[in-house]
């Protein structure tokens, strides 16, 4: 599906003085995806979807040479005033301004869900990609967020969050290519909905691919939303289906 690349680089421009108070699940899946990878010391990292440059960091640390690219201008510059990285581009995982095998290892937490269409993401992070090298990423898979979807069907008709691509469609959008893959669901817990509402929109992630613009929540609403919340032990749910793929170039 075409995705508005400008309205999603609003959003997470949105998002970008608070983004790191509201990135457990970020950091969550990134440490589940650098435990897939395992033991790799590559020369020069490519973090597509760097965000704040958290992982960036990370990779500094391990002595790569890092180049931070991402669709929102607010982000990089997060991201070059924490000096997460080397260089900084402004930049689409569709359209990537490198040329080809320029890098040892793609770095892609939690981005490519915002593509059109993830078989051109995935090749394009596949080109800049020496040979022998790898691409490392995490995206949404359907299923995602039911405890969001279940309360809004109890206020209004409206679809209030992004579909997503099942597992099989991730792996097809490979493109056959060697992959090692693993998926979990991580279950995030709030005091309130309110808390959960907050997490979506500090993430920057509110943009919906359908284009119906956000609403500001009336108390009428934010009242039945609590209700039909799914609850446990008092706290309000929200659950992530996580896809963790690595895949080899050749």
């Amino acid at each position: 599906m075409p995705v508005n690349k400008t309205a999603i680089a609003a959003a997470f421009g949105r998002a970008a003085g608070h983004y790191d108070q509201f990135a457990a699940l970020q950091r969550r899946s990134g440490e589940q995806l650098l435990a897939l990878l395992g033991d790799v010391q590559p020369g020069t990292v490519l973090d597509a979807g760097c965000g704040t440059g958290w992982f960036s960091r990370v990779w500094r640390q391990r002595h790569a040479r890092v180049v931070a690219l991402d669709l929102s201008t607010e982000m990089l510059s997060a991201a070059s005033r924490q000096q997460a990285a080397d260089h900084y581009l402004h930049g689409d995982i569709e359209q990537l301004p490198l040329g080809d095998q320029q890098v040892d290892l793609v770095w892609s937490n939690l981005a490519v869900q915002w593509c059109s269409a993830l078989s051109r993401a995935i090749a394009e992070l596949c080109r800049v990609t020496r040979p022998g090298g790898q691409v490392a990423f995490t995206t949404l898979l359907d299923g995602a967020l039911p405890e969001l979807h279940q309360a809004w069907q109890q206020v209004d008709a409206h679809r209030h969050g992004n579909r997503f691509l099942s597992r099989e469609q991730v792996i097809a959008a490979c493109g056959g290519r060697p992959l090692q893959w693993h998926e979990e669901v991580i279950t995030l817990r709030f005091p309130d909905v309110m808390s959960a509402m907050r997490s979506l929109k500090g993430i920057g992630a509110t943009h919906l691919h359908e284009g119906r613009p956000a609403t500001t929540l009336t108390r009428g609403q934010l009242n039945a939303l609590a209700l039909a919340w799914p609850r446990q032990g008092g706290e309000y749910l929200l659950s992530y289906h996580l896809f963790y793929g690595v895949i080899r170039c050749e």
